[in-house]
């Protein structure tokens, strides 16, 4: 807390000192004579920025007197930029004319790059969604939201609330989350949570597909998902905000936010509050399913100031979840829902009453259920020296975790662990030299993880020091774009020995680091370092402003994660006894990307194709003993324990999107992933077969196509006005992990959504509220996903109706209503 006493200090100090002139811009942008309403206007490596009103009009007030580059950008429109020199005191005015394109390759991007970066320009595959196109897909939480729009991404899944990203089939440790550029830590490795991150905040995210440990290091090796806040835009000098409201039929869940936003003279300040509220979810197989309610809460808020010298902001936020843990045990006969009120062992499995229709509707959370908290505090600034400049990151985050498995003492947890980290991140981005970019980084974290009261204890007390540097080059040769770079990460883990005994004040074990009369060591000491070289070489040739293609080489490294070295005990949430390996090595991945893209007249496309070979690949599986029954070490629960073996993992992405000039209303969206992942761990095929051929939790073909009506016209008071249907395909997957039933064949299966939206204004065309409707799976569609961890959530050998497992959610209508002041 004292590092962010001393930044504010010396913030204030440093405005006093700064007393620059400043100037104006105004404007008018048009498009073929026309007004464009509400286009974005911003000064280049500024976060100086507004939004134009409906007759196209802006104004940028109090800029320090300098040169700048302008851009102006509209969807549907080609960007705009201008160099322009801000005379002290006096105004430009502009008026800008944007030409009509259907083509995002200007887009600016700011993940998996030194420095922002035009789309095109990036060798590697990054894709962008909007919150215009997350309003569109209204989801119970933010990584659905996302996924929907980029080809290749997928979920592991416990319930609508809890979804874990993957990309191109890798997740967990593998894909990075960052929120505004900080690396997300909050037990990643677990499956019976979601990202601690508020949906409702979020105004864009960015989706690195492939290696990205240049930048980041280690967890990267998949690929990255930058959550990018809010920044506050706008009128100078006035509060600006929003009230966001959604409701969801197929389990009631409500959801509201509220945010304000000011801006003046380079200060900026953002305040939200948000909360989501469920009961249980329901398909037509299981009914509700007991155990997946949740009440999430979110605060955030930001202030910062953009002046001469560059820019300081500091960010904070707080996240609270509850949500409850299904079993999924039921009765035998009805496959009615049961509810546990004895402790773990025989006993709890056989007396088990039905879970009352009252319990299964309610709002109130179970006793039985996780906690998860998250709070956020950090800065990030940019200091301008010349034609150079240095980016500063400070971060602090501590994640609480509380899992409350005791129907006998519900206020005990099972599990109780909190995690504090520390994050930095340097860049410094030397002047240009000959259209030569070259930017030097050092990042890395201190980790500190603590198991406090709880009962159950799945990893150790540990301390982790990571480090790492990175040189990143980039330069243009006429039509190719090339950039690349090294980087070298160490990572420290140790802990020492860790003794369970049993406590008799409580009933329950306690977790000593001396050794007592009866103590058990669970965690012997540990005390090693992981090294690794990563890097990237790669191209993009630009055969015009609207055809390029795209080449990468990229090797990543990952150190191997808490649980795959550590573990020992019951994850209560999980329902599963993890297993680590105190030998594992890091893993090293080779992949080769190459892609191909264009914006066209008629229609847009892309074809991307990718290699990855991992070296050292670490998974889970079943264990079972020498007559192949499964090893239950606490009853009720699974037993995983971790492997590793060489690995490589295929695949393509293609989507083609027609948007045909002469009905200007109407788009096809369309597109198709296919991924393939194999085990080559050549002596376990040769003992197994096929069933140990490929690797667990691979996505199967997936397509998605969706005929959108959008109306350019207003119609009355309403503008924006557009209509969807779409159809999401997943093939069956018949190519998994088998191995001690590990995974098991699914069927496929197809979705049908529709949708609709609009802006409504009042008789000055001032925006009253945007209106979003939404129906998932309109046919009420039964289907199990592959990466749903409920599918396995079965207690009985044979079920009276032949199915087993638990089903996704079935049909759910959704309203939302944004109301902007």
């Amino acid at each position: 807390m004292k590092i962010y006493i001393l930044l504010i200090t010396l913030l204030l100090a440093g405005n006093s000192l700064v007393r620059a002139q400043t100037g104006f811009v105004s404007g008018q942008i048009n498009s073929g004579g026309k007004p464009v309403p509400y286009a974005s206007i911003s000064l280049s490596k500024t976060s100086f920025g507004t939004q134009a009103d409906s007759s196209g009009t802006f104004k940028l007030s109090n800029i320090v007197a300098g040169k700048y580059e302008i851009i102006a950008s509209s969807i549907g429109f080609e960007s705009f930029t201008k160099k322009i020199d801000i005379t002290e005191t006096k105004t430009l005015t502009l008026t800008i004319d944007l030409k009509p394109v259907n083509n995002t390759l200007s887009e600016v991007v700011v993940t998996g790059v030194s420095r922002a970066t035009e789309l095109r320009k990036s060798p590697v595959a990054i894709a962008v969604m909007s919150k215009k196109e997350m309003d569109m897909n209204v989801n119970n939480n933010i990584v659905d939201a996302v996924l929907k729009g980029v080809p290749g991404l997928s979920a592991v899944t416990t319930g609508p609330n809890i979804s874990k990203p993957f990309i191109r089939g890798l997740g967990y440790n593998r894909v990075l989350t960052l929120y505004n550029g900080i690396r997300q830590e909050g037990q990643q490795w677990g499956d019976e949570h979601g990202i601690e991150i508020d949906q409702y905040g979020v105004e864009r995210a960015e989706v690195v597909k492939g290696p990205a440990s240049l930048i980041y290091g280690s967890d990267a090796v998949a690929g990255v998902i930058n959550f990018i806040p809010y920044i506050p835009k706008g009128p100078e000098g006035k509060i600006k905000g929003d009230i966001t409201t959604e409701y969801h039929t197929n389990n009631g869940m409500i959801g509201a936010s509220g945010g304000l936003a000011y801006n003046k003279n380079g200060w900026k300040s953002a305040f939200r509050v948000s909360g989501k509220n469920a009961t249980a979810y329901k398909n037509k197989i299981d009914g509700r399913v007991f155990g997946t309610a949740f009440n999430e809460l979110n605060l955030s808020a930001m202030t910062g100031v953009e002046k001469r010298w560059g820019s300081s902001y500091v960010y904070a936020t707080l996240y609270n979840n509850l949500q409850e843990i299904p079993d999924g045990s039921r009765d035998s006969l009805t496959r009615k829902f049961t509810r546990q009120v004895l402790e773990s062992g025989p006993d709890n499995i056989k007396n088990r009453p039905l879970v009352s229709q009252h319990d299964l509707k309610t709002y109130s959370i179970n006793p039985l259920h996780q906690r998860i908290q998250h709070y956020r505090l950090f800065t990030r600034n940019r200091f301008l020296l010349g034609k150079a400049d240095l980016t500063a990151l400070f971060g602090f985050q501590q994640s609480v975790r509380r899992e409350y498995n005791h129907p006998t003492m519900p206020a005990q947890p099972g599990l109780y662990v909190q995690l504090n980290t520390y994050n930095y991140d340097f860049k410094y981005n030397f002047p240009e030299w000959k259209g030569l970019e070259a930017t030097l980084g050092v990042n890395g974290m201190y980790q500190m993880n603590r198991n406090l009261s709880g009962t159950d204890f799945p990893i150790p007390d540990y301390n982790l020091l990571d480090i790492g540097a990175f040189l990143f080059l980039k330069k243009s040769l006429g039509k190719v774009d090339i950039s690349g770079g090294m980087r070298y990460d160490t990572r420290s883990w140790n802990w020492k020995d860790q003794y369970v005994q049993h406590n008799p004040e409580t009933g329950f074990n306690k977790l000593l680091t001396k050794p007592g009369s009866s103590a058990v060591l669970q965690f012997p000491s540990y005390d090693r370092n992981f090294n690794g070289i990563s890097g990237s070489l790669g191209a993009t040739y630009n055969i015009s402003e609207r055809l390029l293609v795209k080449a990468n080489l990229s090797r990543g490294y990952r150190a191997p994660n808490i649980t795959e070295i550590g573990s020992n005990g019951l994850d209560p949430g999980a329902h599963i006894v993890y297993l680590g390996n105190r030998d594992f090595k890091p893993e090293f991945s080779l992949q080769t990307d190459i892609g191909f893209i264009g914006y066209l007249k008629e229609f847009d496309f892309s074809v991307e194709l990718f290699n990855n070979t991992i070296d050292n690949y670490i998974y889970q599986a079943r264990l079972v003993d020498a007559d192949g029954k499964p090893v239950i070490i606490v009853p009720g629960n699974f037993t995983y324990k971790y492997q590793q073996s060489k690995a490589q993992l295929y695949g393509a992405e293609f989507s083609i999107n027609l948007h045909p000039t002469g009905l200007k209303w109407l788009t096809f969206n369309n597109s198709l992933a296919f991924i393939r992942g194999l085990n080559r761990n050549n002596a376990l095929i040769a003992l197994e077969g096929n069933s140990a051929k490929y690797l667990p939790f691979i996505p199967p073909v997936h397509g998605r196509s969706e005929i959108r009506a959008s109306l350019g016209k207003p119609i009355g008071n309403l503008t924006g006005t557009y209509f969807r249907a779409e159809i999401d395909y997943y093939g069956a997957q018949n190519k998994f992990y088998g191995v001690d039933n590990t995974e098991t064949a699914t069927a496929g299966y197809a979705l049908f959504n529709i949708g609709c939206g609009t802006t409504v204004n009042n008789r000055n065309k001032k925006t009253l509220f945007q209106l979003f409707l939404q129906i998932d799976n309109l046919f009420d569609t039964a289907y199990q996903s592959n990466l749903n961890r409920l599918k396995y959530f079965e207690y009985y050998a044979a079920s009276p109706n032949g199915r087993s497992g638990i089903y996704n959610m079935g049909r759910n209508g959704s309203v939302k209503v944004i109301i902007p002041f």
